[in-house]
């Protein structure tokens, strides 16, 4: 249980002294969390940078990936079919005839009120034969028509079932390929698999009252229709893709007419990669140079003073910056970047043109789009040199201020100890004191007593004398 030790004899406010003694002894503490504070805020700023980086970079090699900038867009005549075309287009056109959608088998059985069961009076076996001639076998576990939907379902034989209502209490067994097109076609039989070999199996949409809904097939498009040229492709979906290379087409009805399919140059696309490219430089510039900036202020006496931003005099920020800079405004090709609509400001941060990259491209798509991939690299491999968390500049600036903050804490948990073991200290030397002096006051107290008996003393014993 603590004691406290105040004025117990000095009559001295010792707490308080103790503790303006230990603020200054606490101050070589409080710079180094000073400088803790400020090494994170540098920390802080550089990670910012570094993401900023970092996107940039994903930016620009996305623009350079090989084939990059060859965007195209397809468009038709007839709101039934829609185009698209990959990086491997060209411009052009050509006209499609579809004359037939593609459809999945679907197929039913005659009205039934439960599964038939075989000579040993168990539950009839069921074979699904798909297209490839693989046969499935299927042992319902009762004559009820969910338990055979259910084993059918189960079995993955490349058709699913499930129960329709057909009236007076029946039920119908819907089956329907798990595969589009021709390649889904399949036969539905009551029987073993061996009963199908043998011939023995009974058709399950042969029935009088059974049919095939839909037969399996596939969708068809005729190319150069009606010339000698004319050929036939077709699709297990409504999709024919590489109608011609990188494009593809989609139906929803067959067509009466040839439609014209037509791949264009996908400007606004390319422009939109250029631009975004541009905004992402701008805002790492922006903000390299709005933490490096140098604000001045005025005192309320009229004394001005300077504070430099985060980044001020930070070379290897300047660096990066730099680089990416040059990165931009290198001559491509022999020319400027300015000629793509890619222009420097004063100020270090870039402008684009959407107007002059579009009236490049037309003059000449495949050297802007080479010129916008040529730039993209660049920028790609300054971000990288800059970012790369193994060898990248930021990175090591931030490990490095990193170790710094570290090394500080345990310098400032040492301080800790210290200015502990300090106050103990100090506490000690007050309380010895209070107890010396105490002590003091107590032999004061006692000589004055002593004092004062021997003056009583000889009083009386002059009082006796006179009266002798």
């Amino acid at each position: 249980m603590g004691t406290s030790i105040d004025g117990l004899a000095s009559g001295l406010n010792t707490t308080s002294i103790i503790d303006s003694l230990m603020a200054v002894e606490a101050l070589p503490q409080q710079q180094l969390q000073s400088k803790v504070a400020t090494d994170q805020s540098m920390i802080n700023a550089l990670g910012s940078l570094n993401t900023r980086l970092t996107v940039l970079g994903s930016l620009a090699s996305a623009a350079s990936a090989p084939g990059a900038t060859n965007l195209y867009t397809a468009t038709t005549n007839n709101p039934a079919f829609t185009a698209t075309a990959s990086t491997t287009a060209t411009t052009g056109s050509i006209d499609v005839t579809v004359t037939q959608l593609s459809s999945t088998k679907v197929g039913v059985t005659q009205a039934l009120t439960a599964w038939p069961t075989d000579a040993s009076g168990n539950p009839a076996h069921l074979t699904l034969v798909d297209k490839t001639g693989k046969a499935t076998e299927i042992t319902p576990a009762s004559t009820s028509l969910d338990d055979v939907v259910n084993a059918v379902n189960a079995a993955g034989g490349g058709a699913t079932a499930v129960k329709v209502p057909a009236g007076n209490g029946t039920y119908r067994l819907q089956f329907t390929s798990t595969t589009g097109g021709a390649a889904g076609d399949f036969q539905a039989y009551q029987g073993t698999a061996a009963d199908v070999t043998a011939g023995t199996a009974t058709d399950l949409f042969a029935a009088p009252t059974a049919a095939v809904v839909k037969p399996a097939a596939d969708a068809q498009a005729v190319l150069y229709a009606g010339t000698a040229a004319q050929q036939t492709i077709t699709s297990s979906s409504n999709t024919f893709s590489d109608v011609v290379p990188g494009v593809s087409v989609t139906a929803t009805a067959v067509s009466s007419s040839p439609v014209t399919v037509t791949v264009a140059s996908d400007t606004a696309g390319i422009s939109k990669k250029a631009s975004d490219l541009v905004s992402s430089v701008n805002d790492l510039l922006g903000y390299i140079a709005s933490s490096s900036a140098v604000t001045t202020t005025t005192s309320s006496t009229g004394v001005a003073s300077a504070q430099g931003g985060i980044f001020t005099g930070n070379s290897s920020v300047r660096a990066a910056g730099d680089a990416v800079t040059e990165a931009v405004v290198a001559p491509v090709n022999g020319k400027s970047p300015s000629e793509y609509g890619i222009i420097i400001q004063q100020d270090g941060t870039f402008t684009f043109d959407s107007t002059k990259f579009a009236s490049a491209l037309a003059a000449d798509p495949a050297g802007t789009q080479s010129a916008l991939s040529q730039i993209a690299t660049r920028i790609a491999t300054a971000t990288t040199n800059a970012s790369d968390p193994v060898i990248g500049s930021i990175p090591q600036l931030i490990k490095g201020q990193q170790s710094e903050v570290s090394d500080l804490n345990n310098q400032i948990s040492d301080w800790d100890t210290r200015l502990a073991d300090r106050r103990t200290a100090l506490k000690a030397v007050y309380t010895n004191m209070e107890v010396l002096l105490g002590g003091l006051k107590s032999q004061a107290s006692w000589l004055t007593g002593q004092l004062s008996s021997l003056s009583s003393s000889s009083s009386s014993s002059s009082s006796s004398s006179s009266g002798n």
